[in-house]
């Protein structure tokens, strides 16, 4: 094989090395890009690009239904619970730093802003007794399940005696 020189250096030498080609990378990088994110930029520019939306955990227990929402920042104040009819509506806000002059920003990705989340309920939650709770950052909000409509186990009788 020739070695082709330019100049005084070797081609060689002038190429620069190109990383090795990794597919799962170039896919991981690919399913991260969101195409919205780019429009919002372009099209509405005063808009935030990371805007705050909470975590919210929901479960039921046997007497109850958990919401859990990670709420970093937000003040008792800031926030807003309501129940009408079956639809749980929590809002709030973050406020954003002020930016004072003079300062040098070398990333801004916390989000701030509004938030509102909406839930319907199922039947039989007893928004009477909630209980909410905000302690270092996250909301814990139960809503008891009415007695009637809680689970109950029915006993199985052996031995034939129940007729239709």
């Amino acid at each position: 094989m020739a070695n082709i020189v330019f100049g005084s250096k070797p081609l060689s030498s002038l190429v620069p090395l190109m990383p090795e080609w990794d597919p799962i990378a170039r896919m991981r990088e690919f399913l991260k890009w969101d195409p919205f994110q780019e429009i919002s930029r372009v099209a509405v520019p005063e808009v935030p690009v990371y805007a705050f939306v909470p975590a919210f955990e929901v479960k039921e227990t046997k007497d109850n239904y958990v919401f859990k929402a990670d709420l970093p920042g937000i003040k008792e104040q800031d926030l807003e619970i309501t129940l009408t009819g079956d639809r749980l509506t929590i809002s709030g806000k973050r406020e954003a730093e002020t930016k004072e002059k003079g300062d040098t920003w070398y990333t801004y990705e916390r989000a701030y802003g509004t938030f509102t989340r909406s839930f319907t309920l199922p039947t039989g939650a007893n928004g009477e007794q909630a209980k909410a709770e905000l302690k270092d950052g996250v909301l814990v909000l139960v809503l008891p399940k009415v007695p009637e409509v809680r689970t109950k186990k029915i006993a199985i009788e052996a031995g034939g005696k129940f007729k239709v």
